[in-house]
């Protein structure tokens, strides 16, 4: 059950990335974060938060610094969920098995929870809220800063992503002796697509302007997933999700790595 714990909370950070909160504003995030003005991609008619679906042309010299600020805000936050694999690790591998057979059927009902709010979200508006981060100072851009603003952006996560974090900890609470590597997974789940949006900036927007459209159909695809995983997480049944033939080949893979 351990790789399929892990493998779950991989593709929990992929689903984060596509949130419906983090998507649209991905392109005018990573520009503020690289430190990297509008002005210096050449197009006349981009500016700072819309890219009109446009394929954009940027310098060399500014495709890097884009990239490699990327590359350390997902440092930034990799280490922090790192540091609560950790933690999570030390302090729950030592309790007993009856202790983790009730935090197992606690955190089942825990992800249920989680997987029936994003899709009540989408129904009463008092639950679909988020905070983003607006109105941020401008501040003198380095790889440093881009590290800081990754390690804050896993400690003040934002609500809309909440349940499939939430979701992700409870999971890794539930096999503490793999909790390092889950949350290391769901680092990785999540930042590979930044790094890709990061390294191919110019053809990312564009993409992520047209699956814009498509993102009202998240929070009840997910929320589904969520509740279907929380039933076999308070079952005891994880395992069933080992026996389907993507999921055997991926950890086949991983074990040979």
């Amino acid at each position: 059950m351990v790789e399929v714990n892990i493998l779950i909370s991989a593709l929990a950070g992929a689903g984060s990335f596509l949130s419906p909160c983090i998507l649209p504003i991905l392109p005018a995030f990573i520009s503020y974060l690289s430190g990297t003005a509008i002005n210096e991609v050449q197009s006349s008619n981009a500016n700072n938060s819309s890219f009109n679906g446009r394929t954009l042309t940027l310098k060399k010299s500014t495709r890097l610094n884009i990239f490699l600020n990327t590359v350390y805000f997902v440092l930034g936050f990799s280490l922090i969920f790192a540091v609560l694999g950790v933690i999570l690790n030390s302090v729950l591998s030592t309790v007993g098995i009856g202790f983790q057979s009730t935090l197992q059927s606690i955190g089942g009902i825990v992800i249920v929870t989680f997987g029936a709010y994003l899709i009540l979200s989408t129904k009463l508006r008092t639950l679909n809220f988020e905070k983003k981060m607006t109105r941020i100072p401008r501040f003198k851009t380095s790889y440093i800063t881009s590290f800081v603003f990754g390690a804050a952006f896993a400690a003040g996560w934002t609500p809309c992503v909440g349940p499939i974090l939430g979701s992700t900890f409870t999971l890794a609470a539930t096999a503490p002796g793999a909790a390092y590597n889950s949350l290391l997974a769901y680092a990785i789940g999540l930042g590979i697509p930044f790094l890709i949006t990061g390294a191919f900036f110019s053809q990312a927007t564009g993409i992520i302007q047209r699956m814009v459209k498509y993102l009202k159909y998240f929070n009840p695809a997910m929320g589904a997933l969520l509740i279907i995983l929380g039933i076999l997480v308070f079952t005891n049944q994880l395992s069933l999700l080992g026996n389907f033939p993507l999921a055997n080949e991926l950890i086949i893979f991983e074990r040979g790595i």
